[in-house]
């Protein structure tokens, strides 16, 4: 594996290929190094000083790999410094931005095109062909196959946002033998209570706190990621809120798009939405926020922020 280019910009709004893409640099710097120190930071952690901190060099040539996500996202002089560095970056720090794309932020992503970045595109699969080659391609990076037909069912099964599927294609990897097929894929969804984040994020945001918190303990406990946990409790309460509050004249097709879910779920949704007040869901956007960066570098201990997490907002549903 090649050690990371001095500079590397992923570009896309798909999380969970921006932070396979992120985990892919990590890697590559720790392979060449094993004490390599890891910055991975948010903008609302970091300011012109901090980035000049991290991106100073090293009185002792100790490589770094600094992390600034969402990019976009950056203020006026936390964006100018990093350009500053950009023009002009240190030996011993691989710098990894993060860029949703789109028009915010458009000049820092085209500081770091100029300065010869490395890119990375995480655009996410957006037709059903697409989806179904996702499947496919998870399971044989596992040196598994799974049958047309049984991709496609555990697609229906699943929906479409990328991240459950992953997870389902994980869980399914870990729990099966040889070529999964249809059936393998209907016995799992409809045989057992999965340990998933979903079934997590459901309890959680009904606010079946006992339930939630037991179904988080099983899912860690079989090694399911923190991060595809606290992403189920995200897109959990995102649509939440936008069942909560649609807006007037908004569709059905319109809503499940903007809560990422199929069509079929919005039913789910507006049931889960009963008893949710807009101080409770932005209580419990913030939480899933805050865990977020626990999760990725802030704290120590992501097991535990993930059981408050599920604490705080089973509680936020009560909330007026």
């Amino acid at each position: 594996m090649p050690a990371p280019a001095p500079i590397t910009l992923i570009v896309g709004d798909e999380e969970l290929l921006v932070d396979r893409a992120v985990a892919a640099v990590v890697a590559a710097a720790r392979e060449a190094d094993p004490d390599v120190d890891v910055h991975d930071l948010l903008p609302s952690q970091v300011g012109p000083s901090t980035v000049v901190e991290v991106t100073s060099p090293s009185l002792f040539g100790d490589r770094r790999v600094v992390v600034l996500r969402s990019a976009q996202d950056l203020v006026k002089d936390l964006a100018e410094t990093v350009t500053a560095y950009l023009a002009n970056p240190a030996d011993d720090v691989s710098l990894v931005l993060t860029h949703a794309g789109g028009n915010k932020g458009k000049a820092l992503l085209q500081a770091a095109v100029k300065a010869g970045a490395r890119r990375v595109d995480c655009k996410g699969p957006s037709k059903g062909a697409e989806r179904l080659a996702f499947v496919k391609g998870e399971f044989s990076a596992a040196g598994r196959r799974i049958s047309a037909d049984a991709a496609q069912a555990l697609l229906d099964a699943v929906g479409t946002d990328l991240r459950e599927i992953a997870a389902a294609c994980t869980q399914l990897i870990a729990d099966t033998e040889g070529q999964v097929d249809a059936a393998a894929v209907a016995r799992y969804h409809s045989g057992r209570a999965e340990a998933s984040g979903f079934t997590v994020a459901d309890r959680a945001v009904e606010g079946r706190l006992p339930e939630a918190l037991e179904q988080l303990r099983w899912s860690l406990s079989v090694g399911t990621a923190p991060v595809l946990l606290n992403s189920a409790l995200a897109g959990a309460v995102r649509g939440v809120a936008v069942a909560a509050s649609p807006p007037r004249g908004t569709g059905d097709a319109e809503l499940a798009k903007r809560a990422k879910v199929p069509p079929w779920k919005l039913r789910t949704l507006r049931q889960q939405a009963r008893g949710w007040s807009p101080a409770g869901i932005s209580r419990a956007m913030a939480v899933v926020a805050e865990t977020d960066a626990l999760i990725k570098g802030a704290g120590r201990d992501p097991e535990y922020a993930l059981e408050r997490a599920v604490i705080e907002i089973a509680r936020a549903r009560g909330m007026r």
